[in-house]
């Protein structure tokens, strides 16, 4: 039996080398579907206004902590990536250095991860969408008529091979970045001079807590902190389309979590002054539907703010691309174990895994129907509603890696790793823990209230899973086995 078994687990090996995914990507696309992902100009745009209504104009100090908290995080994925290369990302990772049955429940959060955040996108590509045909042509259409050739795109370029979706997504991403970078040295130039915001704008307030405001609402407000940076850890599941995984993808997530930070403090800092940081500045602030966008038409003129507003939607169209990519990679790991049926598990000859592409389309459109025709007809409460949810489960894998690379590091004898280097994974627990704590305690306002109870239940199917298939663990354990 045990023979039989073998056998067949070497059948499908063959089968996945025959019908896998390809080498063909360089450091370069795995940077892009990381940055992609993330999405810098959509985030800059957007997260940082439920933050200033926890802590007012000291946005730029959440951003400054969070990137801290995620660069301890980019640390646990770097160094395992150094040594496994998986296209299941987490799956792969703590699959190798707790168990398979905790790979599994990884994976499966990971991609509940990613299907969130594909929503989340995609309805903040509506939204941008939508507000530059309104305020640029006076056109006002619905958001629901605006995300579905955004989803039809989406599917399109999803399906076709990585490398060809990675360039595009890279070129305007980083053309959208240089506009805004740009509105930013105005802004600041203009507050400098002088001509800033009638309700003030003193640099002091952008890194310290207003009175009143305590360490609770801080952790609290770096959940959107988190969520900014969420998905610099995408290039990992290009860990078997790269060409040399093992040195690109940890330069990829790092590099992603360090330009991102950067990138977030400057234009957070640029927002804030802009707006000014008195309370009308605050309230302004949180009102306005495209940050950079506003500031643009204001200080730059209405046509530049309308072009900051477009770029932004591309960059949320080109982070649901890269969502659903690195939720089909990890639904293809899955499938090639025998998660639901092998055909998840097979890839076109252009290196494309088309059944677990489709799969993932299917359930994000389905999702999205649900929640307009039974929780909300407003793109914004989509937007933040999936955002959240993602986020949550995104800090409950991020423990469990950072579980996996604490045990990976403490198992090592010798080469380059120090044993004192298990403090790093550690003290990512200790902040990811408390941030996921302080986001779930005290209980929030609804419907943000039931979005803790929906993580978990995500969670126990996972666990339900693969206690109820150990056959499951066992291929997942003999693949990793293989691979290293």
């Amino acid at each position: 039996m045990v023979q039989r078994e073998s056998r067949k687990d070497q059948q499908r090996g063959r089968k996945g080398q025959q019908r896998g995914l390809q080498r063909n990507l360089s450091v370069w696309a795995a940077l892009g579907l990381s940055v992609a992902l993330l999405g810098p100009s959509m985030a800059v745009n957007i997260n940082p206004q439920a933050p200033a209504g926890k802590v007012g104009p000291a946005v730029p100090l959440v951003f400054v902590l969070s990137m801290v908290g995620v660069l301890l995080v980019a640390h646990a994925f770097a160094r395992l990536s150094q040594h496994i290369a998986n296209a299941g990302s987490v799956y792969g990772f703590i699959g190798a250095t707790i168990g398979p049955r905790s790979g599994f429940v990884g994976g499966w959060l990971l991609l509940g991860t990613y299907v969130a955040f594909a929503m989340c996108t995609a309805s903040g590509a509506a939204l941008f969408f939508g507000d530059f045909l309104k305020t640029a042509l006076n056109f006002d259409i619905r958001w629901e008529f605006v995300i579905i050739p955004v989803l039809l795109v989406v599917g399109f370029l999803a399906l076709r091979p990585a490398r060809a979706a990675t360039k595009v997504l890279l070129v305007v991403e980083f053309v959208t970045i240089g506009l805004i970078l740009t509105v930013a040295i105005v802004v600041f130039a203009k507050v400098i001079g002088g001509s800033g915001p009638a309700s003030g704008a003193h640099v002091s307030a952008l890194f310290t807590l207003p009175d009143g405001v305590g360490g609770s609402a801080l952790f609290a407000a770096m959940i959107f902190g988190f969520l900014s940076f969420a998905g610099f850890e995408a290039a990992s599941t290009l860990g078997e389309e790269t060409r040399n995984p093992k040195r690109d993808i940890p330069v990829a997530i790092v590099g992603t979590v360090i330009v991102a930070g950067i990138f977030f403090a400057v234009v957070t800092s640029a927002e804030v002054l802009g707006f000014g940081t008195g309370p009308d500045g605050t309230a302004a602030f949180t009102a306005s539907p495209s940050l950079v966008g506003d500031l643009a038409s204001r200080y730059l003129g209405g046509p530049v703010g309308d072009l900051v507003t477009l770029g932004a939607a591309f960059s949320a169209f080109g982070s649901s691309i890269a969502c659903t990519v690195g939720a089909s990679r990890l639904l293809f790991a899955m499938g090639r174990d025998g998660f639901i049926t092998e055909k998840l598990g097979s890839a076109d000859k252009s290196g494309v895994p088309r059944v677990a592409v489709g799969s993932i389309l299917a359930v994000v459109v389905l999702a999205l129907v649900a929640m307009r025709l039974f929780a909300t007809s407003a793109v914004v409460d989509v937007f933040f509603w999936t955002a959240t949810i993602g986020a949550l489960l995104l800090l409950v894998a991020y423990l469990l890696c950072l579980a996996g690379a604490s045990a990976f590091i403490g198992r090592r004898r010798s080469g380059s790793i120090s044993r004192a280097e298990i403090a790093i994974p550690i003290a990512g627990i200790a902040v990811v823990g408390y941030v996921l704590y302080r986001n779930v305690w005290p209980v929030p306002d609804p419907p943000y209230n039931t979005f803790p109870y929906l993580v978990a239940a995500w969670l126990a199917i996972g666990v339900a899973l693969v206690v109820a298939t150990p056959g499951l663990a066992q291929r997942i354990g003999a693949r990793l086995s293989a691979e290293r």
